[in-house]
């Protein structure tokens, strides 16, 4: 059984502004299991607007794009949502929690969505990645009364619910100061090492980059390193 957990050939994006403009030039790279990946480059360079193709929120693009041995490109829309769900987990800068929900609400909801477990086993397991990530005792509070730090933690611990193949993040330390950005990326790091949890990264932050597993460098929309 194939090790590869994400691959994709020969990426080109390209926006009309009312010129083209190619922002992805012909990426190709994989991904294997268990691979803590940052990517990195300068503003602009393409690193997000790659992401969100590599995480089928963006469909608009030519080439070929494989998500644990599945063809995800020219998928329809409804394939990709369950595609998304299932196999993805999302960490973005900002945490994106309903504040009206409680902390294990908003962590059982993809799990919810997916349907593959009853509502006691979701909840079960949504505590499980709480206490993982280290905040299992804020189960029972409204997002909104949660600090930063702990908000982005809770995102980690959702993005975790559905045991996704890939966890990807766009700027997940971003929001937070140097105390909260060590801690994110020392749950990462635990990911990887002790639960062989795959995860792709875009991060700005060079001490983060250069203490992943390995960095995928981009530059005027190509890949100069990986």
């Amino acid at each position: 059984m194939s090790n590869v957990i994400l691959e994709c050939r020969n990426l080109i994006k390209s926006f009309y502004d009312p010129l083209e403009l190619t922002v992805l030039k012909d990426i190709s790279f994989s991904v294997n299991k268990g691979e803590f990946i940052s990517i990195v480059g300068r503003s602009g360079c393409g690193k997000s607007t790659l992401l969100y193709v590599l995480s089928t929120m963006d469909t608009d693009y030519s080439g070929e794009l494989l998500i644990d041995n599945e063809m995800v490109t020219h998928q329809s829309e409804q394939q990709l949502a369950r595609i998304r769900n299932a196999k993805i987990g999302f960490v973005f800068q900002f945490h994106y929690l309903i504040n009206e929900f409680s902390v294990l609400q908003n962590v059982m909801l993809p799990a919810l969505k997916l349907g593959r477990f009853t509502t006691k086993e979701i909840e079960s397991r949504a505590m499980e990645k709480l206490k993982r990530v280290g905040v299992g005792h804020l189960a029972g509070k409204n997002a909104n009364l949660l600090s930063g730090g702990e908000k982005q933690r809770v995102a980690i611990a959702r993005a975790m619910i559905n045991d996704p193949a890939i966890i990807m993040g766009d700027e997940p330390t971003g929001n937070l100061d140097s105390r909260n950005a060590q801690m994110v990326f020392d749950i990462f790091k635990e990911l990887a090492e002790s639960y062989r949890q795959t995860l792709l990264i875009v991060t700005h932050n060079q001490a983060f980059a250069e203490n992943s597993g390995r960095i995928i460098e981009m530059d005027d929309g190509k890949i100069v390193a990986k």
